[in-house]
């Protein structure tokens, strides 16, 4: 089986630093939520429609911050799927800057429901997620 990483350029922005100019830390767990987002757009099942109903909250989140980014750096940002569980997602972001890797953050996101319950995927959840699994190697 092979994979496809969802990748998606971006900008570091004033926003996003300190006043020394370099990324404030709390900031990149915006951003790698904003790509977890971003993800769930991209394979047909918006944040909005998800929370009508639920929500897909992260519970788990274990970050390795390798090298500083500074504003007005491009950094490419990839999305992998480390697994998928009956309502639970294994998500892998990493973050690549033109000269060094940047970070790297592993999450698990659980599917919710109106309860705040553990909610199944559906199947064309699971197979939109399919080609973003990773393989095991």
């Amino acid at each position: 089986m092979t994979n496809t990483a969802f990748t998606q350029p971006m900008k570091v922005l004033f926003r996003h630093c300190d006043p020394a100019g370099v990324v404030f830390y709390p900031r990149y767990f915006e951003i790698i939520n904003d790509m977890v987002e971003a993800f769930f757009d991209h394979v047909g099942f918006p944040f909005e429609d998800i929370l009508k109903d639920g929500g897909v909250p992260t519970v788990q989140v274990e970050t390795t911050f390798q090298a500083p980014s500074r504003h007005g750096d491009h950094l490419t940002l990839s999305l992998e799927l480390t697994r998928v569980g009956t309502a639970s997602l294994g998500v892998s972001v990493i973050a690549e800057g033109r000269d060094a890797h940047r970070f790297s953050a592993n999450l698990t996101l659980v599917h919710i429901d109106a309860a705040h319950r553990p909610k199944p995927w559906s199947d064309p959840m699971r197979q939109a997620f399919s080609p973003y699994l990773r393989s095991k190697q």
